[in-house]
C-alpha cells in the first residue's frame, strides 16, 4: 500500500492540539512536511518542533492566525503557498457552543459559518493553485458524525457541519478531474476539548454526575469506549496518502459503531 508522502507538503487547521495535533503527527511520520496553523504562535511553535522527522529534506512550520479573519487568514496562507504549494489540506476547527437551534441567535450561525466554512473555503482557493499544478490535492475536513445523525443539543454545529459536508460534495465533483480529492472525516466520541465541553454541558443541563454522564454516553458506543485523537488521525493520514486516490466526495465515520445509520 502506497502511503509514503515524501515530498508532499500538509496544511493542518487545529493543529496545536487533539486531533489536528495528532493528525500533523502521522503526516510527518509518513514523511509530510507540515504547516500547523491555529492562533497561538507560542503553542505552535513548540507543537511544530515536536513533530516527527523521518527524512533529513523534511521541514515543519507553522501560520499562527484566527480562522474567523478570513483575509487574513487568506493571505497568509497564499504566501505561504506560493513559497512552498499545499498537496494536503485538512480543515480542522473547533465546534460552536452547544444549545438548541430554537434558541440559538442569528449571529451564533453567522460566526459559526464564518469560522467553518467560510475559513474553509478561503483556505480551499489559496491552496488550489498548487494541488493542480502537481496534479495531487487532498482536501479532508474534519467534521462531525452530525452531518448523519443530527447530535442533540448542538443545533448550530448541526447546521453548519451539514453545511461543510455539502460544500465538499460538490467540490469532490469539480475538482475530481484534477486529480484531488475531498473527503470529510466524522470522528465519534473522542478525547479531546471538544468533548470536555460536552460533558460539562450535560452535566450542568441534567443534574448528573460526570460520570454517569460518560456512562451513559459510551452506553451508546459499541467499542464501549472513547476515541483518542491519533485513532481519527490514521483515518485522516490515509486519505491524504497515495493509496486513497479512488476514495472521492465520502463522509468517513470514525465512531466505533456509534452511528444507527448506514
Amino acid at each position: 500500500m502506497q502511503l509514503d508522502l515524501n515530498g508532499r507538503h500538509a496544511l493542518v487547521c487545529g493543529a496545536s492540539q487533539g486531533i489536528g495535533l495528532a493528525a500533523a503527527q502521522e503526516l510527518a511520520q509518513l514523511g509530510a512536511n507540515v504547516t500547523l496553523l491555529a492562533r497561538n504562535a507560542e503553542t505552535l511553535t513548540v507543537a511544530a518542533a515536536g513533530l516527527p522527522r523521518v527524512h533529513a529534506a523534511q521541514a515543519h512550520g507553522f501560520i499562527a492566525v484566527d480562522m474567523a479573519d478570513n483575509d487574513t487568514l487568506r493571505r497568509k496562507v497564499e504566501s505561504t503557498a506560493y513559497a512552498a504549494p499545499f498537496h494536503i489540506l485538512v480543515n480542522n476547527t473547533g465546534g460552536p457552543p452547544g444549545g438548541p437551534a430554537q434558541a440559538a441567535q442569528a449571529e451564533a450561525f453567522v460566526d459559526a459559518f464564518r469560522h467553518h466554512l467560510l475559513a474553509n473555503h478561503a483556505l480551499l482557493q489559496s491552496v488550489l493553485p498548487g494541488m493542480r499544478e502537481a496534479g495531487y490535492g487532498r482536501v479532508i475536513n474534519v467534521i462531525s458524525t452530525s452531518v448523519k445523525e443530527p447530535i442533540r443539543n448542538l443545533g448550530v454545529s448541526n447546521t453548519i457541519r451539514g453545511a461543510v459536508a455539502s460544500w465538499a460534495k460538490t467540490l469532490a465533483t469539480e475538482l475530481g478531474p484534477y486529480g484531488i480529492t475531498v473527503n470529510n472525516v466524522l470522528p465519534g466520541y473522542t478525547r479531546t476539548q471538544r468533548l470536555t465541553q460536552i460533558l460539562s454541558d450535560r452535566v450542568h443541563a441534567s443534574g448528573k454526575s460526570e460520570h454517569e454522564v460518560e456512562q451513559a454516553m459510551l452506553a451508546t458506543v459499541p467499542a464501549g469506549r472513547f476515541a483518542e485523537p491519533a485513532e481519527i488521525a490514521a483515518a485522516i493520514a490515509f486519505l491524504a496518502s497515495p493509496a486513497a486516490a479512488y476514495i472521492n466526495g465520502i463522509n468517513l465515520p470514525v465512531d466505533g459503531g456509534r452511528m444507527q445509520s448506514l
